[in-house]
């Protein structure tokens, strides 16, 4: 399919009402989420200059997904997603606005920054996969790989805007700014979200006989002894754990590999949601579900390569090109292994299972970052990476040998 036919494709799904309106008010607050987490990031080195504390604060951030995340699979497929979404956005509305007042008075320390990051790593760890699932309800199952790539391109539009505002917000006024412009974009989508009203058909059914704890162990035994499923989540861990650590350490690379500052830290970040954003129109304008697998591989060998030249190079223009090759890899993993997901998985079970991507997308980047930004502080930043893309390599080889197992597995159709 065409590049121009892509697009036309992905315009349709836009068509839809509800979606429409989720879209443009999850926009703005993904803006505000990626103009936040650059300010956290910026602070911690300030008040540290450790790359053990920027992998710490990245792990309070994602961490909870690990433990919240299956829960929250749970709830999303019992419960009113709609209603849980709105609750969960008023919280980091909250959250948000108390970094925001510490910062402007100067009584913000790093532990009351850890202790605020973590409790806004909860709130979004629980509302994530509710948010993955309430996708199905907003568009017909025809126009759900479109919206699983829109999804993705937006997040990574906010990618490039979200650090270009915070860098300007910063460089300005300070940090205390940037923490406003997120409560605000909070409260923007709040507002989006009292005019959607999800499909009633993909609501999910009440199960009162059954217990969550008999729905999380469903769930889980689902998942892995899926052997599809099974395996490209082996492959999505390897990535997460191993490559994408590299966004939150990156206020390292840029103080003191580049000696960029602050704006290099946009710059690199920027980077990265520039290819996330050409990954996404790329396979969104690619149709036949059965080639998913195959692809996710393939950009995940593209991903390790990247990520060898980023680290093998200490000019921030040669890491720019790098960054954005990163970013068009880390965006075409996310968004096929999300739509094979949503497309080989049955609506009752949805929630749950993608809730497990949800605990490695989240939490598999914050402990590769707490571990690489330990073993950094020892012997560097390349060092960790370059042994995590070797890593990444070997298991993509790994899933090669099964790969249309897998694919057969996962009842894609034929390619």
């Amino acid at each position: 399919m065409s590049a121009p036919a892509g697009l036309v494709g992905l315009a349709r799904v836009l068509r839809e009402r509800d979606y429409a309106i989720y879209c443009s008010g999850n926009s703005v607050s993904l803006i505000g989420t990626w103009v936040q987490r650059i300010a956290t990031g910026w602070l911690t080195w300030e008040m540290t200059g450790s790359g053990a504390w920027l992998g710490l604060m990245a792990f309070a951030d994602l961490a909870p997904a690990v433990l919240v995340g299956p829960l929250a699979g749970a709830v999303a497929d019992r419960a009113d997603r709609l209603r849980l979404i709105r609750i969960g956005q008023f919280l980091c509305f909250i959250i948000a606005s108390i970094l925001c007042v510490l910062a402007a008075t100067g009584l913000i320390g790093i532990y009351s920054l850890l202790a605020l990051t973590l409790a806004s790593g909860v709130v979004q760890a629980f509302i994530q996969p509710v948010r993955l699932s309430l996708i199905s309800a907003l568009v017909p199952r025809d126009k759900l790989p479109g919206a699983v790539a829109i999804n993705s391109i937006i997040f990574n539009v906010a990618r490039f805007v979200g650090p270009a505002i915070a860098g300007l917000a910063i460089a300005g006024s300070g940090v205390g700014l940037a923490f406003g412009i997120n409560a605000a974009s909070f409260a923007v989508f709040l507002i989006a979200l009292t005019r959607i009203r999800a499909h009633h058909s993909d609501q999910p059914a009440r199960r009162d006989k059954v217990g969550l704890g008999a729905d999380l162990v469903a769930g889980f035994r689902y998942t892995t002894g899926h052997p599809g499923l099974a395996a490209m989540f082996v492959l999505l861990i390897a990535t997460c754990l191993g490559a994408r650590p590299v966004v939150e350490l990156l206020p390292g690379f840029a103080d003191v590999v580049f000696d960029a500052g602050a704006t290099g830290l946009a710059v690199l970040t920027s980077s990265i949601g520039i290819g996330a954003v050409l990954g996404g129109l790329w396979i969104g304008g690619r149709p036949d579900p059965a080639r998913l697998p195959r692809t996710v591989a393939v950009s995940a060998v593209l991903l390790s390569l990247a990520l060898l030249a980023f680290i093998a190079v200490s000019d921030l223009h040669l890491a720019v090109p790098a960054m954005v090759v990163s970013g068009f890899a880390i965006a075409i993993t996310g968004i096929g292994s999300q739509t094979i997901i949503h497309l080989a998985v049955a609506s009752e079970m949805r929630g749950r299972v993608l809730s497990m991507y949800g605990v490695v997308f989240r939490g598999g980047p914050a402990l590769g970052a707490l571990a690489i930004g330990a073993v950094s502080d020892k012997v560097g930043l390349a060092l960790p990476f370059a042994l995590a893309a070797l890593m990444i390599i070997a298991v993509v080889g790994w899933l090669a040998a099964r790969l249309d197992r897998v694919r057969a597995a996962l009842s894609l159709g034929e390619s």
